[in-house]
């Protein structure tokens, strides 16, 4: 949860402190201090926790039970976009493929029996096929982590679709045609065959494309690591009946990366690939603060990584819906750009614990008193004066807030001689010894 810092930046204007005593039976010196309004820069400081955060990170994992024949990258290397990382043996997919062809081969007889009966089983018959390849294509599909690649199949799986039931319903059509006794046996068979044809060649299509799929391509440019982002701490029992790599607990001391030669199961995370050409931050702002946080604020951040060095940030937008804590507190995750703190800053790693100071409110050139100056009377902001050797009570308007020191925008002129300490003791009208 996020609070307002301590911290403010007065550039101009000193506060000039004024013990002052004041008779008593015991001769003690008087709890109340006065001060000068000062004219200087204030500002209001946002204080949230935060996270060092990569440009993107992308995970590549296995699209089928396999083995990891090819590893063609060491954790730590850069990598370019479309790079070939490794590569699976999947047979079960491979044997599909080669089905798939052989069914492309013989795609071009079409043998009808029994009359109109017959072509109505052909019709039926491919139009099983042709929901078995898609739906397998689908599920293939689902595993593949490259989003471009997920995308780019799961489109031609739509078109496949759409284009099978074009061509399915023209089938059917001119079988209807010949029960009917208005076309000839030759047209549908001629509209079987290239139903037939055409759901061939997208089965033998898309099992080619999962094949290739098994080829893993970085989908960005970044840093290889090996593994997913988080790796599961307690393997699911189909996983460790089914043999996956994923599914074995590795002993402390031994790398828990998949190793070249290893058995996978679908899903299992290879490795990912990281991008940190730009670094960003995550706050977590409370609600109580979050209005006031836009993009364009700057702000500093302290990495517990790095103690004393500040790092530049400058907000780019803060989310609508928040997150709830388990404690009941609601905040907003605000995102943020970050600069380099000189050149012998270490960068920072993504997920890095971090500090963050932002600038939600300036005024320069302000009239400012301390914050202990400014008491609640009746449910108005309230300064004690000095005006004319004697206290006087004088209600402000409050600009610019900071925990230390705030900008009183009406009320109080700079130079004055207020309160800062022992307004409890001061009434109205009393002389200042």
């Amino acid at each position: 949860m996020s609070r307002r810092s301590p911290l403010v930046i007065i550039a101009a204007g000193a506060l000039l402190l004024l013990p002052l005593t004041a008779a008593s039976c015991d001769d003690e010196p008087s709890a109340v201090r006065l001060g000068t309004a000062a004219v200087g820069d204030v500002e209001e400081i946002v204080e949230a926790p935060g996270t060092v955060t990569a440009r993107t990170a992308a995970t590549l994992t296995a699209p089928a039970a396999g083995t990891l024949t090819e590893l063609r990258v060491e954790s730590g290397d850069r990598v370019d976009k479309g790079g070939l990382l490794a590569v699976i043996d999947s047979p079960e997919l491979e044997q599909r493929r080669d089905l798939a062809e052989r069914s492309l081969d013989e795609s071009d007889v079409v043998t009808v029996s029994s009359g109109t009966s017959g072509f109505a089983a052909v019709r039926h018959r491919t139009d099983e096929q042709a929901a078995d390849a898609f739906e397998h294509a689908a599920a293939a599909a689902d595993k593949i982590a490259d989003p471009e690649l997920k995308k780019a199949l799961k489109h031609q799986i739509t078109a496949a679709r759409q284009q099978y039931a074009a061509a399915s319903e023209a089938a059917g059509e001119a079988v209807r045609s010949v029960q009917r006794g208005v076309a000839s046996l030759s047209r549908a068979v001629g509209a079987l065959s290239a139903a037939q044809r055409l759901q061939a060649e997208q089965a033998y299509a898309l099992a080619d494309a999962a094949v290739e799929a098994l080829s893993l391509r970085a989908p960005v440019g970044g840093t290889v690591q090996f593994g997913g982002v988080s790796q599961p701490s307690t393997p699911d029992l189909s996983t460790i009946l089914e043999g996956g790599g994923s599914g074995v607990t590795q002993p402390a001391g031994v790398d828990s990366a998949v190793p070249e030669g290893a058995h996978v199961t679908a899903g299992t995370p290879i490795l990912t690939v990281v991008d940190t050409s730009e670094l960003g931050l995550s706050a977590a702002v409370d609600e109580t603060d979050v209005l006031l946080v836009e993009p364009g604020v700057r702000a500093e951040a302290e990495l517990d990584a790095a103690p004393g060095v500040v790092y530049p940030a400058t907000v780019r937008s803060a989310d609508l819906l928040p997150t709830t804590s388990a404690r009941g507190g609601v905040s907003y995750t605000v995102r943020l750009s970050v600069g380099a703190a000189g050149d012998d800053a270490p960068r920072p790693l993504p997920g890095m614990s971090a500090v963050i100071r932002l600038k939600v409110r300036e005024a320069g050139d302000a009239v400012t008193v301390p914050a202990s100056a400014v008491i609640s009377v009746d449910g108005r902001d309230t300064v004690w004066a000095v005006r004319r050797d004697r206290y006087e009570s004088v209600p402000v308007t409050l600009g610019v807030q900071g925990d230390e020191t705030v900008q009183v925008v009406r009320g109080i002129s700079a130079g004055e001689r207020i309160v800062v300490a022992g307004a409890d003791q001061v009434t109205a009208g009393d002389e200042v010894p």
